[in-house]
């Protein structure tokens, strides 16, 4: 049994019941294999796909807290502290009843390589809980988030580990959570990224992850000949990745004709009216189904279906494993030409695969996603440096953070024989990188 082979497997038997952490393994171990057999006696010698699975560090911790009836209630919290070799841990915090350990170790492994190819010195990390934000008074919120820093202070710092934002952690959240901090260990330092800007936060912060995907899905298209202006565009999602890739979108020409929800999905031919889609999730924090009160001929959909609609480009930016591979047929069938992927893991292991057997640009969210927690490295700067940059300065190092990403994941690609497949470029790009400081490192 080859060796990439053998770590799945142990990976499996050792991490039973998380099968997003399985498929995240599998997809990069596998697209790995050309690195690894090239080097496979020193790789088995020092073990480097066990230590680069395994995390350095996993929390789990309980959450207590009062609601407003005087009701405890109890959640549990999470992070998963996975490889520092290259810089402090990063990741976000998600809060979301589906939190559990297998989906907070996917996350934080795909975060090791998303961090390593912004080439800023980013560990990987991630953490959560399974608290559900949503219907809860600012009260409630600010009790868990009091009571979830309490327990997580004593692992993190500015340069330990510097969580930020992710599903469910917002500005609100991270403002509790930091003003905790604070108060505990009695320093004002950047330990969290996606502070407001009256403390610390960064300019462009809440716009990075959509840019950047259209920073990189204009790249691509541009060196492969194709111009993004005029092109049909699908998104789904209709959080901050997907708003603010909508607007930059549109900025360049393109039109983005789908968004979407947890209950359902809007199709507008004529393109999705932004100020509108703001107010709805940004201002009324509404459903969709508001959306035809602005836009009487737009169509509003329960359930999902926004990758059956013909376009060009999609861009899938709500949660993983929601492109499946029925999805994947649809788009190719329909003449799409890029799949770039604004969330995590958010297309399928077999619709990844159709989708580039049928000639379909795709690129990777760590990759394609990473001008978020590019744009958290740049706040932790700031902080670092007690200064602020403009909108424009964060914007234009974003937009060459997200140029650089493309073209090193394409040139990793090409060396090694497979012009065109961003998911092995990506892979071996963030790889070979943190490989080099662990191996500069010693056994640690």
């Amino acid at each position: 049994m080859s060796y990439v082979d053998e770590v799945i497997e142990r990976v499996i038997r050792e991490n039973p019941a998380e099968p997003e952490f399985h498929q995240a393994v599998k997809e990069v171990l596998q697209s790995l294999r050309v690195v690894v057999e090239a080097n496979e006696e020193q790789y088995r010698r020092d073990a480097i796909l066990e230590r680069i699975v395994n995390p350095e560090r996993q929390l789990k911790f309980r959450v207590p807290w009062v609601d407003d009836k005087g009701q405890v209630q109890v959640n549990t919290g999470y992070r998963i502290q996975f490889n520092s070799a290259i810089g402090p841990y990063k990741g976000g915090i998600r809060l979301h009843p589906s939190v559990n350990t297998g989906i907070i170790k996917f996350l934080g492994f795909e975060q090791v390589f998303k961090n390593s190819l912004t080439g800023l010195p980013i560990g990987g990390g991630k953490g959560g809980s399974d608290f559900d934000p949503k219907g809860k008074s600012d009260r409630e919120v600010m009790a868990f988030c009091q009571s979830f820093i309490t327990e997580l202070y004593r692992y993190i710092g500015a340069d330990t580990d510097v969580p930020a934002g992710d599903i469910g952690t917002g500005a609100r959240e991270i403002g509790y959570m930091y003003g905790q901090y604070k108060r505990i260990r009695n320093v004002f330092e950047g330990v969290l990224t996606g502070k407001g800007l009256s403390y610390g936060g960064s300019l462009a912060r809440k716009e990075a992850t959509g840019y950047g995907l259209i920073y990189i899905t204009d790249e691509m298209l541009r060196c492969h000949g194709i111009d993004i202006k005029g092109k049909t565009v699908a998104v789904s999602g209709a959080g901050n990745v997907a708003i603010y890739a909508i607007e930059k979108a549109h900025q360049l020409g393109a039109k983005v004709v789908t968004c979407s929800d947890s209950t359902g999905w809007v199709y507008d031919k004529d393109g999705i009216d932004l100020a509108a889609l703001k107010e709805i999730k940004e201002v009324k924090r509404a459903r969709l189904t508001e959306y035809k009160n602005y836009r009487p001929n737009a169509e509003y959909h329960e359930g999902k279906g926004v990758w059956s609609v013909k376009v060009d480009i999609a861009l899938p930016c709500a949660t993983q494993n929601e492109l499946n591979l029925e999805d994947a047929k649809m788009l190719v069938k329909n003449g799409a030409i890029a799949v770039c992927e604004g969330a995590n893991m958010p297309t399928t292991l077999e619709s990844t695969e159709y989708l580039q057997k049928n000639g379909v640009y795709f690129i990777p969210g760590k990759a394609a996603n990473a001008g978020g927690v590019a744009t958290s490295a740049l706040e932790m700067s700031q902080n670092s440096e007690r200064l602020s940059w403009s909108f424009e300065e964060v914007d234009a190092k974003l937009k060459n953070i997200m140029v650089n990403i493309y073209h090193n994941i394409d040139k990793a690609a090409k060396k090694y024989g497979f012009t065109d497949n961003f998911v092995i470029g990506a892979n071996i790009a963030g790889f070979e990188k943190v490989v080099d400081a662990m191996n500069a490192q010693g056994v640690v």
